[in-house]
């Protein structure tokens, strides 16, 4: 009576929730990146999403920690397929099958963990403002937190601009291969959609790492600079 359902369970279980989870995060990045690029609109537009968010007011944290929770779930299921995958399997079919996998499919994950342990740096940085209080304090002519400015500070400090550009590389790698994954681990895979689903991965990988690293890299090249003399 005790028992845990299969689909907790099972490596097919581990799949199912391992891809759901995953296309419910890349459904929140596509977004929380729109609003990033905002930045290169400027200093009103950015603040303004920035109020615009906290109109949700509790409900705000509530979609936080929900996604922080899919998050530690996708990395779970992720550990727990691969520990079953390799308890069944004799050590030479593993090595055979770890030399023809990809690059991208054999480091899913450690690149999980490290875009997990990022995610916590990220949100102790923009978020609640541990780790830069000063720049998370700052506030525009209007009175508006300004968001703008702070995101420009925190990558004017090339480690910053560093890490997450690092991290959002390391999501490309692991989204090449996830996206494309979601369709096998769902049975969403006919033949004749074989060229599509080899291709999605990638293009949905290539357009978010691009656009998160776009706002870095404007930073340090001078695109996006400070405003109102902070």
């Amino acid at each position: 009576m005790n028992e845990k359902p299969a689909v907790l369970t099972s490596s097919i279980g581990s799949k199912i929730l391992m891809a759901l989870t995953g296309f419910a995060l890349v459904l929140f990045i596509l977004v929380h990146m729109a609003g990033n690029l905002q930045m290169f609109i400027g200093q009103d537009a950015m603040n303004n999403y920035g109020i615009a968010l906290r109109k949700f007011g509790p409900l705000l944290w509530v979609v936080r920690f929900g996604l922080l929770a899919v998050a530690l779930a996708h990395v779970i299921m992720s550990i727990r397929l691969w520990w079953q995958n390799r308890a069944a399997r004799p050590s030479a079919y593993a090595f055979k099958n770890t030399v023809q996998a990809s690059l991208a499919s054999r480091t899913m994950i450690i690149s999980g963990l490290i875009i997990l342990g990022f995610l916590v740096y990220h949100l102790l940085h923009f978020t609640l403002g541990v780790t830069h209080p000063d720049d998370f304090a700052l506030h525009d002519a209007q009175g508006r937190h300004d968001i703008y400015n702070m995101v420009v500070h925190g990558f004017q400090n090339p480690l910053v601009s560093g890490f997450y550009i690092l991290a959002m590389v390391l999501l490309f790698s692991h989204l090449s291969h996830g996206a494309s994954s979601f369709f096998q681990s769902l049975g969403w895979n006919p033949p004749r959609l074989n060229n599509f689903i080899k291709k999605f991965g990638p293009v949905v990988a290539w357009l978010i790492c691009l656009g998160f690293v776009s706002v870095p890299l404007g930073v340090l090249l001078g695109i996006i600079k400070l405003a109102g003399g902070n």
